[in-house]
């Protein structure tokens, strides 16, 4: 799984006015939730965090947050929600949820399909029913997409199911093992 540095200072102001001065200044406010204990407010330089939350758009990352004057030296994350303004599109505020990196959870990874299909260079069409798989495993474990080669699919085959796939070793997939992914018709 991709791993992202990121650094932040603890934020002392609360309230609508100074997040407004805040964000005028440039710094953008977040939490960080972690299960059942009291939540984090940080603020970080809104320029770099709109470059780390786009380079990790759509994909399955651990932040590594470091917080200056923190009791932890680093805080493994992830993006839990981003909230932006719905008619410019700036960042408003981001929630992190701590995760430990030793227990197993639940992640969607995409599937990529890799070459034609015989079938579809004899006058099929490609359906594909199923862009994502969900896995259950340790964060770092996780990877970033699973590849499945379709050359060998020809029409009117049973196509790939999730059974198929090859897992990574340690992670267990949650989804039905039956359910096709991908078939020529």
């Amino acid at each position: 799984m991709l791993q992202v540095d990121m650094s932040a200072e603890k934020r002392t102001v609360f309230g609508k006015g100074p997040m407004r001065q805040m964000r005028m200044k440039g710094v953008t406010p977040a939490v960080v939730y972690s299960g059942g204990q009291e939540p984090l407010a940080l603020q970080f330089t809104t320029a770099k965090l709109f470059k780390d939350l786009h380079f990790i758009h759509g994909r399955n990352a651990v932040v590594n947050l470091t917080v200056a004057e923190d009791s932890k030296s680093v805080r493994h994350a992830k993006v839990q929600e981003i909230q932006k303004n719905p008619v410019t599109g700036a960042l408003l505020h981001v929630d992190f949820l701590e995760i430990d990196l030793e227990k197993a959870a639940k992640y969607k990874v995409p599937l990529k399909f890799i070459g034609t299909p015989k079938g579809v260079d004899l006058g099929g069409e490609l359906q594909v029913n199923a862009t994502e798989v969900e896995l259950l495993g340790k964060p770092l474990e996780i990877p970033d997409e699973i590849e499945a080669d379709i050359t060998a699919l020809e029409q009117g085959g049973k196509g790939l199911c999730y059974a198929d796939l090859t897992m990574p070793a340690g992670l267990q997939m949650l989804s039905k093992p039956d359910k096709v992914c991908v078939q020529v018709v």
